[in-house]
């Protein structure tokens, strides 16, 4: 079993809301691994070999390389270099959908990114399925 398929079998299972350990962190960070999952009604979070979020209100797409999220919203308009970081970054960054209160999740993710599941609860019942992904597949 691959060290991400391991860390996802090792996190299923988690009550909401969702909190990776230190250890985990550490453990995902070493193995280059990032987690994806929900925080409330409107998050994307990313942990592990990065950490990150996108605001994810009722569903986004979320692009994403090696740095981690690209947020166009976070680039100053007036640093040119910033804009073109952004922009050679996008032509190769990989997606992520979050899709919002569907297959009795209130989060899944979809994407072409090589993966593995993992699945947090909420009193027990499904709330989120999230991924589990290796940076060097982006």
């Amino acid at each position: 079993m691959s060290e991400r398929d391991a860390i996802a079998a090792a996190i299923t299972g988690a009550e909401y809301p969702f909190r990776l350990s230190a250890g985990m962190r550490d453990r995902a960070k070493a193995a280059g691994v990032v987690i994806v999952y929900g925080a409330s009604d409107d998050l994307m979070e990313f942990d592990g070999a990065y950490r990150d979020e996108v605001g994810a209100w009722e569903g986004v797409i979320a692009y994403v390389d090696s740095k981690g999220a690209l947020s166009r919203e976070e680039v100053d308009e007036d640093d040119d270099e910033a804009i073109a970081d952004f922009v050679n970054r996008r032509r190769t960054a990989r997606t992520i959908e979050a899709v919002w209160d569907t297959d009795g999740y209130s989060w899944i993710y979809r994407t072409d990114i090589p993966h593995a599941t993992f699945e947090i609860t909420d009193d027990g019942e499904p709330y989120c399925r999230g991924i589990v992904f290796n940076v060097a597949d982006l």
